[in-house]
C-alpha cells in the first residue's frame, strides 16, 4: 500500500506532523494535565481540614463505613459481633517542624491526581488517537472510561477494604514497654500505600488486553503459568500490604480474579486477531 494511502487511512484529513510538532503537542497535553491536577489539589487544600477529618482520618474512627458494614453483615449472618472490628484508640502526632503543612500539601496533590486521573487519561488518549487506524480508534474508544473506572475502583477498594484492616492491625500491634503513637507522615505514607498500588493493580485487564493485541501474551500461556502468577500475586500482596494475612488475602483474591478475567480478555483478543488474519488471507 502506498505511503500516502497509509497516512490517509491512519490520520484521515489530519495533517502529518513532524517530530518537533509531536513534541510540542505532547508538551501541551502534559501542561494541561498538570494544570488540572494542580487546580484539584488547590481545591482540596482550601478545604484541607474537612478533607483530613472526613476522609484521611476516617479509617481510624469507630464509625467508619467499613467497620459498620462488616458489623451489620456479621449480625445479618446471625453471628452477633463476631466480625465487628473496632480500631484501638490512638493519636497521630506531628514531630517535625512544618510537618502538618508539608503533609497537607502532599495529600492535596495526591488527592488532586486521583480526581484528575480521568482527565489525564483523556489527554493521553487525545495524544495517541491520531496515530491509530480508524478500526483501532473504535476498539479503544472506551479506553478512558475503562481505565478510569478500574483505577478508581482499585483506590476505593484500598481505602474501604485494605485500609481499615491494616489500620486495625498496625495500630493494635504493640511491643512491651513501647507506646504506639504513629507520626502523621507515617500514617499518610501507609494510607497512600494502601490505595495507590491497588488502583494501579486493578489496571491488569487493560494491560493484558494491549499485550494480547500485539501478540506478547496468549491465554494458553497465562493458563500454563497460572500457578506462577498466584505466587507473584501473593508476593505483590505482601509488598503493598502490612504483614497481616487477612489484609494480604483481601488484596490477593481480587488480583486473582482480575488475572482470570484477563485470561478471558486475552482469549477474545486472540480470537479476533485470528478472524482478521483469516479474512485477510481469503480476501
Amino acid at each position: 500500500m502506498p505511503l500516502d494511502q497509509v497516512d490517509v487511512d491512519r490520520l484521515g484529513d489530519e495533517k502529518e506532523m513532524s517530530f518537533l510538532e509531536h513534541l510540542e503537542e505532547l508538551r501541551w497535553h502534559i501542561v494541561r494535565s498538570i494544570v488540572v491536577i494542580l487546580v484539584a489539589a488547590i481545591a482540596i487544600f482550601v478545604v484541607h481540614k474537612w478533607f483530613f477529618n472526613t476522609i484521611i482520618m476516617a479509617p481510624t474512627e469507630e464509625n467508619f463505613f467499613s467497620y459498620r458494614a462488616l458489623c451489620r453483615f456479621s449480625n445479618f449472618l446471625g453471628m452477633g459481633d463476631a466480625f465487628c472490628i473496632r480500631p484501638p484508640e490512638f493519636e497521630v502526632i506531628a514531630v517535625g517542624f512544618g510537618e502538618t503543612f508539608i503533609t497537607a500539601v502532599k495529600v492535596s496533590i495526591f488527592g488532586g491526581f486521583i480526581i484528575a486521573f480521568p482527565y489525564v487519561l483523556y489527554e493521553v488518549w487525545k495524544f495517541i488517537k491520531p496515530g491509530l487506524y480508524k478500526e483501532e480508534q473504535s476498539v479503544a474508544r472506551g479506553f478512558v472510561f475503562v481505565c478510569s473506572t478500574l483505577f478508581l475502583t482499585g483506590v476505593l477498594f484500598g481505602y474501604y477494604v485494605i485500609a481499615p484492616f491494616a489500620v486495625n492491625f498496625l495500630s493494635g500491634f504493640s511491643l512491651p514497654g513501647v507506646v504506639n503513637k504513629p507520626t502523621l507522615a507515617s500514617y499518610i505514607d501507609y494510607l497512600l500505600m494502601f490505595t495507590a498500588p491497588a488502583g494501579l493493580t486493578f489496571e491488569l485487564p487493560v494491560v493484558v488486553y494491549f499485550l494480547a493485541k500485539v501478540g506478547l501474551v496468549s491465554p494458553e500461556g497465562m493458563k500454563k503459568y497460572r500457578r506462577h502468577a498466584i505466587v507473584v500475586i501473593l508476593i505483590g500482596a505482601s509488598i503493598i500490604t502490612p504483614p497481616d494475612v487477612v489484609t494480604q488475602f483481601l488484596i490477593g483474591v481480587p488480583l486473582y480474579f482480575l488475572y482470570e478475567i484477563s485470561i478471558i480478555i486475552a482469549r477474545r483478543v486472540q480470537a479476533k486477531n485470528a478472524s482478521k488474519e483469516l479474512q485477510t488471507t481469503t480476501s
